[in-house]
C-alpha cells in the first residue's frame, strides 16, 4: 500500500496522535506552536510571493491561515469570516445577469493584465 492510498481520515488520526504525543512532553505545547506559527506564516509568505504571477497565490495564502487556524482562534475566526464572505459574493455574483458576471471576469481580467504589466516593467523584463 503506497501513501496516496492511505486514507486521509487515516493519516488525520495519525497528525492528531503526533500532536498529542508532542503537547505531552515537556515544553511540547509551545514548540508545537511555534513550529505550527513558522510553517504556517511561511505558507502565506509564499502564497504572497505568489500573487503578482498567474497561479494560486491566494489559494496558497489561504492553505497559511488554515495552518494558523489549528493553533490560534483570531487566524480560525479571520478564516470563517473570509469563507463566508467568498459564498455571499459568489451567490450575489450567481444571481446576476450573466452581463454582470461577464463584465466582473474582465475586470479580474484586467485586474491580472495590470499586475502582469507591472511586474513586467517595474521589475524589468529579463532580456533588456
Amino acid at each position: 500500500m503506497t501513501r496516496g492510498d492511505v486514507p486521509a481520515r487515516s493519516r488525520m488520526a495519525r497528525l492528531r496522535a503526533f500532536r498529542t504525543l508532542v503537547r505531552g512532553l515537556p515544553g511540547g505545547r509551545i514548540v508545537w506552536r511555534v513550529a505550527i506559527t513558522v510553517v504556517g506564516v511561511a505558507v502565506i509568505a509564499i502564497g504572497i510571493l505568489l500573487l503578482p504571477l498567474p497561479g494560486p497565490g491566494w489559494l496558497i495564502i489561504f492553505a497559511g491561515l488554515g495552518i494558523l487556524a489549528s493553533e490560534y482562534r483570531w487566524a480560525a475566526r479571520l478564516l470563517t469570516w473570509v469563507r463566508a464572505t467568498f459564498v455571499r459574493w459568489t451567490q450575489w455574483l450567481a444571481a446576476r445577469a450573466l452581463w454582470i458576471r461577464m463584465l466582473a471576469v474582465l475586470a479580474s481580467l484586467a485586474a491580472l493584465g495590470a499586475v502582469l504589466w507591472a511586474a513586467w516593467f517595474i521589475g524589468g523584463s529579463p532580456g533588456l
